[in-house]
């Protein structure tokens, strides 16, 4: 199709970019006032338990305590996991990222630290998302423990390094018009388009049938005569 009759088809059908144009202006009025949203971010590190050769338990995270911080991380993540943080009250999206020291491609989890983040369009449940998410992981890091049968003197600590704080989540307004005005203008030309060529091709058949119909009504007439 040259760009003239593009440029023609799109003049036959202007309702359609007219359409087009009223749902893109609706989409602007969303992303010039959005719903704001927050989100709440905490830090948790898993910590050994304190040694006569070791006071400092800070001084001694070892990788083994980042895999037991994982397989923890692991059992939240699951459908179970899940369905066990909504019943304890987490509302909204919510994210358990353990801190990575290697690749995306090829993890090493050396440190037991976690970083928990919760988002909703209230602050304080984004906070008290967070709050909750802590605390289910750190029941299920002592029921492995007790599982083990670990004592109690040697047990691993769950300690809150960063404390939530809900912080508004900000965007760039004029990307959002950009893409919505980009997204209009290309569903606008091709919904033309394809209205074009269906109308087209209704219109073709409708003018087949119209041309067709005497002969056919004629050819009936003669057949209907010789059987009498």
């Amino acid at each position: 199709m040259s760009p003239g009759e593009l440029f023609r088809t799109l003049r036959r059908r202007w309702y359609v970019l007219v359409l087009a144009g009223v749902l893109a202006a609706i989409g602007a009025l969303q992303v010039l006032r959005p719903t704001t949203t927050y989100v709440s971010t905490a830090i948790v590190v898993l910590k050994p338990p304190v040694t006569s050769n070791q006071p400092n338990q800070l001084a001694n995270l070892q990788p083994p305590l980042a895999a037991v911080s994982l397989a923890a991380v692991q059992q939240l993540d699951s459908s179970d996991g899940e369905a066990e943080l909504r019943a304890a009250g987490v509302a909204g999206t919510y994210r358990l990222i353990p801190r990575n020291s290697g690749t995306s491609v090829t993890p090493r989890y050396l440190i037991p630290s976690l970083q928990i983040q919760a988002e909703h369009t209230d602050p304080a449940t984004a906070d008290r998302s967070v709050r909750t998410v802590v605390e289910v992981y750190g029941k299920h890091l002592s029921d492995m423990q007790a599982e083990q049968r670990i004592p109690a003197a040697g047990r691993m600590s769950v300690t809150l390094l960063v404390p939530p704080s809900a912080v508004a989540q900000t965007g760039t307004k004029s990307r959002g018009l950009a893409g919505t005005a980009v997204l209009a203008l290309v569903a606008g030309a091709a919904c033309a388009l394809w209205s074009d060529q269906f109308l087209a091709g209704l219109g073709r058949r409708r003018r087949e049938r119209a041309a067709a119909g005497p002969g056919r009504d004629g050819n009936a007439a003669e057949t209907a005569a010789a059987a009498r």
